[in-house]
C-alpha cells in the first residue's frame, strides 16, 4: 500500500489530526459510498462521497452524504450556471489525479470550486471516503 494520498501527506506535513479508517473496497459496487459506509459501520449520511461535475464550463467538486443523490439543476444554479453535468470517470480521475472511488476534495492537480450538501455541515464530524481508506 502506499505511504499516503496527496491529502493525506500534506495534512500529516501540516500536523492536521486525523483517522484513517480502511475497509475492503469494491470496485464493482454500484454505490461505492454506500459499500464503503456499510463496511466502515458508519451512518451513510456521515459519510461523504466526492464527485466532480462541470457546471458550465467549470469544474467543480462536490460533497454529498453516500445515500443521497445529486440534484444537477440545483447544483447548476448554485454554481451560477444554466447546466451541470457529471464528469466521466476518466475525466474526473485526470483532472484530481485520483481514481474513482478514491477521490479526494483535498489537494487534486487542478483546482476546483467544492460544493457541500447543506445536510453534511449538521454535524461535527464526517467520515470523507477515499479508496481503500476513509479520511476523518
Amino acid at each position: 500500500m502506499a505511504k499516503g494520498t496527496p491529502a493525506t501527506l500534506v495534512l500529516e506535513k501540516a500536523g492536521v489530526a486525523f483517522t484513517l479508517h480502511e475497509y475492503d473496497y469494491d470496485p464493482n459496487s454500484a454505490r461505492i459510498g454506500m459499500q464503503a459506509a456499510e463496511a466502515l459501520g458508519i451512518e451513510p449520511v456521515r459519510l461523504l462521497k466526492t464527485l466532480m461535475a462541470k457546471a458550465g464550463n467549470d469544474v467543480i467538486c462536490v460533497l454529498a452524504p453516500s445515500d443521497r443523490e445529486v440534484n444537477l439543476k440545483r447544483l447548476a444554479a448554485a454554481a451560477g450556471a444554466k447546466s451541470a453535468a457529471m464528469l466521466g470517470a476518466a475525466e474526473a480521475e485526470r483532472i484530481t489525479g485520483y481514481h474513482v472511488g478514491g477521490i479526494s476534495p483535498f489537494w487534486q492537480k487542478k483546482r476546483a470550486r467544492v460544493f457541500i450538501e447543506q445536510s453534511a455541515l449538521e454535524f461535527s464530524r464526517i467520515v470523507c471516503k477515499g479508496g481503500r481508506r476513509g479520511l476523518q
